[in-house]
């Protein structure tokens, strides 16, 4: 079922039509199913669904009754919830911005993206991210976080920078395992003229997103009026989680050099080359 639970939602109902219909037989070929319904099936796993589907008695209207209702199951599963920080409205269902954080990182088994345009308190405020990664080791985290230029500071981006990779991994950063850390270069760039890493949102193991207007902060948390969007959609959710490799790739955002608990740091440039 993986296969047809894959697909994109107006490929899937394309499928489905084609099957109820009966201008896809079940025993189709690669071809046909691409020319029916424009699925690419190189790897013949949707296929093979539809073939082992009727090898237990569905035929192609049973098995678009199937989708139907699997399309119904995962359509509720994708309506999002609206996340609120701050006072609440008497009468309206919310989820609250915490606990949702703390629900998606408990919930992380197999990787973890988390921006954020500022931060304190870090020890408090990673600590369950920390104990995260040490319970699941497999867990890849990789944490976006804004450089900022003090007003005023004239100092070169590289000394910035040190001085970030320093106060985040020997005073912020509380846990045994280091998680990838990345930042914009253009954030400390000398003439200001940059843009800065202002994104605030949580993707879990590329099916479940959060993006909000709050930061990492108590206030953000718990004091100001913030609102956000949780939603349960692999797709959407892949789609931020490429976006965000793709900055990687293209170096608008860098990683962060290692800096040991001994205080000792490397050489750092621009780039976030050691």
């Amino acid at each position: 079922m993986n296969a047809l639970l894959d697909l994109p939602p107006h490929l899937r109902k394309r499928l489905s039509r084609a099957l109820a219909t009966g201008s896809l037989p079940l025993d189709a070929t690669e071809t046909a199913l691409r020319a029916t319904t424009g699925i690419d099936d190189s790897d013949g796993s949707v296929l093979g669904a539809i073939q082992a589907l009727g090898r237990r008695g569905l035929d192609g209207p049973g098995t678009a009754v199937l989708l139907e209702t699997l399309e119904e199951v995962l359509a509720r599963q994708r309506k999002p919830d609206l996340v609120w920080s701050g006072p609440k409205a008497p009468g309206v269902a919310v989820r609250d911005t915490r606990q949702v954080v703390e629900e998606l990182i408990r919930g992380a088994t197999r990787s973890l993206w988390m921006s954020s345009f500022v931060y304190f308190d870090g020890p408090r405020t990673f600590a369950a991210l920390a104990k995260r990664m040490e319970e699941v080791p497999e867990l890849r985290v990789r944490l976006l976080l804004n450089i900022q230029r003090p007003w005023g500071d004239t100092s070169a981006p590289s000394s910035l920078i040190a001085r970030f990779a320093k106060q985040f991994w020997t005073k912020d950063w509380p846990g045994s395992r280091a998680p990838e850390v990345y930042y914009a270069p253009s954030s400390v760039e000398l003439n200001g003229g940059g843009g800065v890493l202002h994104a605030k949102s949580i993707v879990v193991d590329d099916e479940r997103l959060l993006v909000t207007s709050a930061n990492l902060t108590d206030a953000g948390f718990d004091r100001n009026i913030e609102a956000g969007l949780l939603v349960t959609d692999t797709v959407l959710a892949i789609s931020v989680t490429r976006h965000l490799a793709g900055l990687i790739d293209t170096r608008s955002l860098v990683r962060l050099n290692y800096v040991g608990t001994d205080g000792k740091e490397p050489a750092v440039h621009l780039d976030g080359t050691a």
